[in-house]
């Protein structure tokens, strides 16, 4: 019976999983918001676009855990890159590129309201500093640039 009911218990808050806040780590700039998932997403997408880089990749388990029956918060981690940069990346350092697209992360709080979470590129370039040189630490630069205006006008 005991074993029944702890299986029922964690079951339970299984498929109940609350939202936990993005806490601070290094390299990452974390930006709670007062926007709904949704909108918060829509509002990246936008900026995106408006800042001529493109959205390459998107995937969240939200969706595929609710056919599941399984109740998570919404989250959605999109990758956003654009063909100039990967092609001076990739001039700088081959290796460097599995870094690209470099990803927002858009997550759901506990309030309803969502956070735009991303690694800054020259955090995320940083290991291929020493092959890439200074023009990958430059290109890194710019990205951190870009990606700082992104979310700004994201979160806004």
């Amino acid at each position: 019976m005991y074993r029944l009911f702890a299986l029922l218990l964690a079951t339970l808050w299984i498929t109940t999983a609350q939202a936990q806040s993005m806490a601070p780590r290094e390299g990452w700039v974390i930006i709670p918001t007062e926007k709904t998932h949704g909108d918060l997403l829509a509002d990246l997408k936008a900026a995106v676009k408006a800042h001529k880089m493109g959205v390459v990749t998107q995937a969240g388990p939200t969706g595929a855990a609710q056919k599941r029956g399984i109740t998570i918060p919404e989250n959605r981690v999109v990758g956003v890159f654009n063909n100039d940069f990967a092609v001076r990346v990739l001039a700088t350092s081959t290796a460097a590129m599995i870094e690209a697209p470099i990803r927002f992360y858009v997550t759901e709080n506990a309030d309803e309201n969502a956070t735009l979470s991303y690694k800054t590129p020259s955090f995320v370039f940083a290991p291929y500093f020493n092959e890439g040189g200074e023009d990958l630490q430059a290109l890194a630069t710019k990205l951190d640039g870009i990606f700082a205006n992104i979310a700004e006008a994201a979160a806004q």
